[in-house]
Order: structure tokens, then C-alpha cells, then sequence
């Protein structure tokens, strides 16, 4: 395994190692953790660099090789004739509109994104996506019956830009309200680490099954935003009022979409599913209130990289002072009476819909 040291390379290693398989590492050596079972096999070599991990690598064979860190179409290439089955991770990204809304007419990922959607075939569009598709084809020229995981963003221990810090970290300042945009309504595929974790091991043990194919991988269960805000919340035993703005004025929110525009991204998993037999071994709900109390047990440096990469400056003082000029504002909004009340329709039969004719149902 080509690290194995990360938010879920550390989960895969466990379920290998549970799972009865001999597991080697390749890393650099920077991060050992202590999670790490004593008889998983180490190799230290630069995965990002061709001399070191192709010097590391000479001489030796494998029944699976797992790309899971460093530079992913190198690695594919200098591991061709090295093993019986090779299994990869790359990112949703290769999505043509993922990081780009506006790729889309109007506006907004299909919902949800099957694995055959279109791809970035222009770096002047997107280039980061466009790199991310040429190295996936990289991976399969090298290793035709490679299996391919596109991950989403993760969220649980060690990830190194934890979206839950932002609501986490407000609830440890003492903080009672939190912005979010247009009611936090947006869906955002995430993964949780050991549910993907989890969907690698299929991969890896089913290559009849695997080979050859790419998987969209991702909890089974999407949480909007304010979901997953009110789940930290309520893990952490703290009443946080959720205040909510139109997205062009809920800027402290911006980093919980994490992309310039609340529309939805969601994956299809019907493959990982129906394929490969995988089902969440976290549910999602279960999953954010682990990362919750994880992140409080273990909380990132204040200025730290992690909240360098979120991007959250955490000023309340402005929040509070958005906050107070936003509510000053509704509260200045005349609703008129309208001719006839608008409502939900008449097909709409749940709370507040129009009285039954038989308020008692009779068999």
C-alpha cells in the first residue's frame, strides 16, 4: 500500500490486516501513527519522487499494489509487470462542472453524478480536473484492469481540512449561532474515512469484480449542510441557533460550501453498491457526531494549516454585527395580503396542508 498513513489509509490497513491479508506500507516516514498495526511492513521512499520509490520498488512483486498517496500517474507507471491487481484513488473532481457550476446550463452538477457523467476534457476550462482525468487514463493504459475510486471530500480523524472544525470550534468558543446559506439546504457528497475505507477493501478483495472499473464512492446517506452543523451540535451538547442568510450575504458561510455557489453535488453509488456489495459500515448521522467529538478531543491549531486551508477567519464580531443588520432588515419586510394565500398545492397532504374530509380514517 502506497501510504497508508492518512484519514483513510489507516482504516484500510486495519481492515486489511483484520481481513487476514500481509500488508506493507511505502511512505515517507513523517507520519507514523499509532493506529498502525506492529506487523504491517514498512518501505520508506518519497512517493512523489520517480528515483526513490523506483529504487524502493526494484525487485519486488505483489498481489495488489494500492495507490493511495503521491504522484498517482508516476506510480502507475513504475508499478506496470509489479502485481495482479492494481487499486487507485483519485478525486471527484474529474467531473466536468464539480468545481464549476457554471459548466452547466443553468447552473449546477446533474444529481445525482454517475460514473459516466462527462469528464474535463479542456484545461483551459478547469486544470486541475483536466490533470485529474489524464492521470486516471495514465492509471489504465498502465494497468488495464486497474479498479479506480473517485473519493469526494473526507471528514473524520486526521483529515487535514476538517469542513466539522468550522462548527466544532465555534461550539468550543463559546459561540451560539451560526450562519449558513439559504437554510444550510445544500447537499454536499462527503465520505466518511471508514466508509471508504471500507469500499476500497471491496475493491481490492473482489478483482473479478473490480477490475477494470471506476467507482464513485461516498456515504450512503447525503447530509445538507445544516444537518451536519446541527448533528455537531447536538453531539456536543451545544444549543446553536442557525441563522440563515441569502448565499450572497452569508459570507462566513462560504467555507462550509466550500465552492462559489450553494448548488448540490451528489454522486451516484449504485455501482459501488450492486458491484462490489458495499454499504456504509458508519452511518453518515453517526459518522459527523464521531468527527464532532473527535475534532473537540483533538483540536487543530488556531491559525494552524488546517484552518489556513478552510479558509474561516472565525471573526465573530462580524458575524455578530451580519448577523444583527440582517435581522434588522427582515424585520422591515412587509408581507402584503395577497388576493388568495398562496400555499403548497392541494396534492400536498402533510402539516399545514388543507383539512381532510374524514378527519378519522376508517378501515
Amino acid at each position: 500500500m502506497i501510504g497508508g498513513t492518512g484519514p483513510s489509509g489507516i482504516p484500510i490497513v486495519l481492515r486489511l490486516v483484520a481481513n487476514g491479508h500481509d500488508v506493507t506500507i511505502l511512505h515517507r516516514g513523517n507520519h507514523e501513527r499509532p493506529d498502525t498495526p506492529p506487523d504491517v511492513a514498512h518501505i520508506h521512499a518519497d512517493p512523489y519522487d520517480k528515483v526513490s520509490i523506483g529504487e524502493a520498488l526494484i525487485g519486488t512483486s505483489w498481489d495488489v499494489i494500492v495507490a493511495m498517496y503521491g504522484r498517482l500517474r508516476m506510480i502507475a507507471q513504475l508499478t506496470n509487470g509489479l502485481c495482479n491487481h492494481f487499486v487507485s484513488v483519485g478525486g471527484v473532481p474529474a467531473y466536468r462542472g464539480w468545481t464549476d457550476a457554471w459548466q452547466h446550463d443553468p447552473p449546477g452538477m446533474p444529481v445525482p453524478v454517475r460514473e459516466d457523467a462527462d469528464l474535463v476534457d479542456d484545461p483551459a476550462i478547469d486544470e486541475k480536473g483536466y490533470r485529474i482525468v489524464r492521470t486516471e487514463e495514465a492509471v489504465f493504459k498502465a494497468h488495464p484492469g486497474a479498479a479506480h475510486f473517485r473519493y469526494p471530500y473526507l471528514y473524520g480523524p486526521y483529515q487535514p481540512a476538517p469542513r466539522e472544525w468550522l462548527v466544532v470550534r465555534r461550539i468550543l468558543d463559546g459561540r451560539r449561532r451560526i450562519i449558513v446559506a439559504d437554510e444550510g439546504l445544500t447537499l454536499h457528497h462527503h465520505c466518511y474515512t471508514e466508509n471508504c475505507a471500507a469500499a476500497v477493501v471491496r475493491g481490492v478483495e473482489q478483482p473479478e469484480r473490480s477490475s477494470g472499473m471506476v467507482f464513485n464512492v461516498g456515504d450512503e446517506e447525503v447530509l445538507t449542510v445544516r444537518q451536519m452543523v446541527e448533528l455537531c451540535a447536538r453531539e456536543l451538547g451545544a444549543d446553536l441557533e442557525v441563522v440563515s442568510l441569502p448565499y450572497d450575504l452569508a459570507v462566513p458561510a462560504w467555507p462550509l460550501l466550500a465552492q462559489p455557489f450553494p448548488t448540490h453535488r451528489v454522486l451516484d453509488l449504485a455501482r459501488l453498491h450492486h458491484r462490489l456489495g458495499h454499504r456504509d459500515v458508519v452511518p453518515a448521522r453517526e459518522a459527523v457526531a464521531r468527527t464532532a467529538r473527535w475534532l473537540a478531543e483533538h483540536p487543530p491549531a488556531h491559525d494552524g494549516i488546517e484552518e489556513r486551508v478552510l479558509t474561516d477567519p472565525f471573526d465573530y464580531t462580524a458575524e455578530d454585527a451580519l448577523i444583527e443588520s440582517w435581522k434588522t432588515a427582515r424585520s422591515q419586510v412587509i408581507v402584503p395580503e395577497f388576493a388568495v394565500r398562496p400555499s403548497w398545492g392541494l396534492a400536498y397532504s402533510g402539516p399545514q396542508s388543507r383539512d381532510r374530509a374524514n378527519r378519522e380514517f376508517v378501515e
